[in-house]
């Protein structure tokens, strides 16, 4: 029987209570301020390897603290403290009891609208963070706390960038979760807020379809996705959904970053102006979690579907403008940068029509008799 691993007795002035998690980087655990008998949560990271390698090690740590330290948000984990013990370095945190959205996602209980809450929280949170110069750069799943009362929680700045960061990151060097990462992190270009912005695109996708939008079986295949591919509308994936998270989607995840939300504060806006027409789609659809059909199955004959006409700020050239809609091809109807078939229109003939018709039709059977004869 393999014995527990021994904790640590403190971390500064933090003593050690119990270990809550492991990641690829570190442990966290959770400890006592014994200054001020709040606790908290310890996140560390084992400084190993050669000196310059430990140094820069030690100082990405640091600008963790420093990115989430310097941004007091409601729905942003707070930083308390920063500091070392012996060959660990360590982050002293707000301790937020919940479950991560990852999870959420997992067991299939969240609702359209639901999400559509959960990803206006979060953009709120990062338009606070883009306002004072800090991209997050990691958005997804494993990132957000989820609180009981609905309340969510933006972690784990570990690479963030900073307006004056200082810690830099090689030319060309590639950061983040592929999966849920923007076309220009893939690229190595230089990234703002809107990088942020499609990475929440990403886990929106995922939140209403139960699948991410570039889930390749291998990470070659899905960095070609992510750069060159657009995932099929949310609502083919999850029939139901109304139309108007396709636009906003299609919207954060354009390829060209001048093409998508220009702040996360615009996409929050839209997502909460889109919230009404999301909870009618749920009542009239049963669009609940384990209550809807599975995905990808055929929707509906059209004359059983239910229309649901897009919310007011979504509707015809107006809606088009806004997202950057590619070009209408010939036979199918563009939206929002999806290309959907669109059904031929049916021809009219009226009576006049059909009396020239048969007017032409009996002189030609004339003149043929006559030259017959």
């Amino acid at each position: 029987m393999t014995a527990a691993p021994t904790l640590p007795a403190k971390f500064g002035r933090y003593r050690v209570v119990k270990q809550l998690g492991r990641g690829a980087m570190g442990i966290v655990y959770l400890a006592e301020d014994t200054e001020i008998a709040r606790r908290v949560a310890i996140k560390t990271i084992a400084l190993t390897g050669d000196d310059p390698e430990r140094d820069r090690l030690e100082a990405r740590f640091r600008q963790e603290a420093r990115a989430a330290g310097g941004v007091s948000h409601p729905a942003i984990v707070t930083i308390y403290d920063v500091g070392r013990e012996g060959d660990v370095a360590f982050i002293a945190m707000e301790l937020v009891e919940g479950r991560e959205l990852r999870d959420h996602i997992q067991s299939g209980f969240l609702t359209p609208s639901q999400a559509v809450e959960i990803a206006a929280l979060v953009a709120d949170a990062l338009a606070f963070a883009h306002e004072r110069g800090v991209i997050h750069r990691d958005i997804k799943p494993g990132n957000i706390m989820v609180l009981p009362d609905g309340r969510v929680k933006l972690m784990d700045f570990g690479i963030a960038r900073l307006a004056q960061p200082t810690v830099k990151t090689q030319t060309g060097q590639m950061l983040g979760s592929p999966q849920y990462m923007s076309p220009e992190q893939i690229a190595g270009d230089e990234v703002d807020g809107r990088a942020d912005v499609f990475s929440l695109g990403v886990v929106l996708y995922e939140m209403v379809t139960g699948v991410k939008p570039f889930d390749a079986p291998d990470l070659s295949q899905v960095l070609f996705w992510v750069v060159n591919m657009p995932p099929k509308p949310p609502s083919e994936r999850r029939p139901g959904l109304p139309v108007v998270l396709d636009y906003i989607v299609a919207r954060a995840l354009k390829k060209k970053p001048g093409e998508r939300y220009a702040t996360a504060a615009e996409l929050a806006a839209d997502l909460r102006r889109a919230a009404e027409e999301v909870r009618a789609a749920e009542a009239t659809l049963s669009m609940v979690r384990g209550d809807t059909m599975p995905l990808d199955q055929a929707m509906p004959p059209t004359e059983d579907r239910v229309e649901l006409r897009p919310s007011r700020g979504f509707e015809g050239s107006e809606a088009m403008a806004r997202l950057s809609v590619v070009p209408r091809d010939a036979g199918t109807e563009s939206r929002a940068g999806w290309t959907v078939q669109s059904p031929r229109p049916r021809r009219h003939l009226d009576r006049a029509h059909l009396i020239l018709g048969a007017t032409y039709a009996v002189a030609a059977l004339l003149a043929l008799a006559i030259v017959v004869l």
